[in-house]
C-alpha cells in the first residue's frame, strides 16, 4: 500500500508537498496562524480509514503529541490524558460525513483540537486531511512538523489495520 503526504514541510518518503497557507480564523485573512491543515493519501478504503478514526483509544498510537492515553465510551465520555494532566475530550464524528472532530477546551467556552475528513482518492483510495487548531504564541513550523508526523503514523496505521 502507498501512501502520499502534502502540506507544509513533508519530506521523506512521503513526498509531493504542497502548503496551505495560514488563516487567520479572526479576521479571515493571511498573517499570524490559527489553523495548520496538511492531507495524505493512500491506498485504503474510506470505511477503514474512518473506522479507525471513529475510535478515539487509537489516538495515542498516531497522536501521542495530543493524548498518551484515552479511556471512556460514547455513552459517558472520553477522558484523555497527556504528561499527567487529564482532561474530557468530545469525540465528534459522522460517519455518512467521513468526519471525525477531536475537541477539548482550549480556554473557558472554547473548544479547540483537530478536525479529519477522509474523502475518496480518485482511482480509490482515501485522502485524509487534518485541520489543527493552533494556540496563540505556537510556533506554526512545530506545529506543522507534528502534523506531517501524526499524518505519516496514521497512514502507518490504517495500512496495518486494513490488511
Amino acid at each position: 500500500m502507498s501512501h502520499r503526504l502534502t502540506g507544509r514541510g513533508a519530506a521523506g518518503s512521503l513526498a509531493a508537498v504542497t502548503a496551505t497557507p495560514p488563516v487567520d480564523r479572526e479576521t479571515g485573512g493571511a498573517g499570524s496562524a490559527r489553523t495548520e491543515t496538511q492531507s495524505i493519501e493512500s491506498d485504503v478504503a474510506l470505511d477503514s480509514v474512518v473506522a479507525l478514526l471513529a475510535d478515539p483509544r487509537r489516538l495515542p498510537e498516531w497522536a501521542p503529541a495530543f493524548a498518551d492515553t484515552v479511556a471512556g465510551d460514547a455513552q459517558s465520555g472520553w477522558r484523555a490524558i497527556k504528561d499527567g494532566r487529564p482532561f474530557e475530550l468530545r469525540v465528534a464524528t459522522s460517519t455518512d460525513a467521513r468526519t471525525v472532530d477531536y475537541l477539548r477546551e482550549v480556554a473557558p467556552g472554547r473548544e479547540g483540537g483537530a478536525n479529519l475528513r477522509a474523502v475518496p482518492r480518485p482511482g480509490g483510495g482515501s485522502v485524509i486531511a487534518m485541520t489543527l487548531h493552533v494556540p496563540s504564541g505556537s510556533d506554526l513550523a512545530v506545529v506543522a512538523a507534528t502534523l506531517r508526523d501524526e499524518l505519516g503514523a496514521l497512514a502507518e496505521l490504517v495500512i496495518a489495520a486494513s490488511g
